[in-house]
């Protein structure tokens, strides 16, 4: 039997691969708004973020969020990004 394939994303700050279920999805949707994706499976475009709370702090201070979605992301989606990691 082979093994299960693990999908791989990278992350956009740190540009590092792991393992989908390691890393946070945020997805702008059609309409141009954006949340946090804790399943993985939202219609959207999407990036993946590591579970970091660092990470997280260089997101914001480089928008690159805002750069890979193409959109103006709210400070919300940020405070949202951070409970999750905390909890």
């Amino acid at each position: 039997m082979k093994p299960k394939k693990i999908p791989m994303r990278t992350c956009v700050i740190t540009k590092e691969k792991y393992p989908k279920k390691e890393l946070i999805r945020v997805v702008r949707d059609n309409t141009g708004k954006v949340t946090v994706d804790l399943t993985g499976k939202s219609n959207g475009r999407g990036a993946y973020l590591k579970k970091d709370l660092e990470v997280v702090d260089m997101a914001r201070k480089t928008k690159a969020l805002e750069k890979y979605l193409e959109v103006l992301v709210p400070e919300e989606v940020y405070q949202e990004l951070e409970k999750a990691i905390k909890n």
